[in-house]
C-alpha cells in the first residue's frame, strides 16, 4: 500500500482489471521477485486507455527499467506507435533489450542509453505522448525539456507524483525523503499553474499527473 488509497480500494480495483497477455504477467513476476519498480497494474490499464483514446504515433518515455511500460504502451497502441525510451542503467538496458526482443514490438521500441538530462535537450523529434517514470527529484527538469518536444494537444503523463502519500501530507514524510518531496511539490505546483497546459492529478497507483498541451504554445 502506498498511502494513496485504502488497501481495500486498491485490491478491489486490481481485482476487476482485465487479464493481460501471459508475457506481461511474466514480466510482473520478474519485477516483483527482483524488486524492480514497474508501473502499478491499475496505472498500466490507465495508460492503455489513454493511448487508445489519443492514438499517438510517436511516444517518448523517460525511465525504461526492464522495458515493461514501453511494452505496455506498444500493446496499448497495437504496435502502431514508435516508442523512444531513455535509461541510464546498463543492467536495466540489457534486461529491457531481452524483453523487447522477446516481444512482437521489437521494431517499434528504441532505447537511448544515458542520463535523461543530457539526452532530452538534444532530441529533435516531436512526440504526441510522453511518459515520465524516472528520478522523481528531476521531474521539473524533465518537463521543461519534454514540453518543448511535445506536439500541440499532446499529453505528458508523470508517474509516482504523490510518492507514497508523502507529497500530500507532511505527517508521512520520511526525513531522508524531504528533498524529493519538496521537489515533487514544486513540480506539481508548476505544471498545475503553467499557462497553456492543463493538468489533473489522480490518486491512482502512487499518484499520476496528466498534463495536456493546448494548441498554439
Amino acid at each position: 500500500m502506498n498511502n494513496i488509497n485504502e488497501e481495500y480500494i486498491e485490491e478491489y480495483i486490481k481485482s476487476i482489471l482485465p487479464d493481460k497477455p501471459e508475457f506481461f504477467m511474466e514480466l510482473e513476476c520478474y519485477a516483483d521477485k527482483n524488486h524492480v519498480p514497474i508501473i502499478h497494474p491499475e496505472v498500466a490499464q490507465f495508460l492503455i486507455l489513454l493511448l487508445k483514446m489519443k492514438k499517438p504515433l510517436n511516444i517518448l518515455e523517460v525511465g525504461t527499467a526492464i522495458g515493461y511500460s514501453s511494452l505496455i504502451m506498444a500493446y496499448g497502441t497495437q504496435g502502431k506507435a514508435n516508442i523512444t525510451t531513455i535509461e541510464k542503467r546498463q543492467d536495466m538496458i540489457d534486461i529491457a533489450i531481452k524483453n523487447i526482443n522477446n516481444s512482437s514490438y521489437s521494431d517499434k521500441i528504441e532505447i537511448l542509453e544515458g542520463e535523461a538530462e543530457e539526452i532530452l535537450p538534444n532530441l529533435i523529434d516531436k512526440y504526441d505522448f510522453i511518459f515520465l517514470d524516472a528520478s522523481k527529484g528531476h521531474y521539473l527538469d524533465f518537463f521543461e525539456n519534454c514540453s518543448k518536444l511535445l506536439n500541440d494537444e499532446g499529453l505528458i503523463v508523470s508517474d509516482n507524483v504523490l510518492y507514497k502519500g508523502m507529497v500530500a501530507s507532511d505527517e508521512l514524510v520520511v526525513r531522508r525523503k524531504k528533498t524529493i518531496v519538496k521537489r515533487m511539490r514544486q513540480y506539481l505546483k508548476h505544471i498545475s499553474d503553467l499557462e497553456g497546459f492543463i493538468t489533473s492529478v489522480l490518486p491512482l497507483g502512487d499518484g499520476v499527473a496528466i498534463t495536456y498541451k493546448e494548441g498554439g504554445i
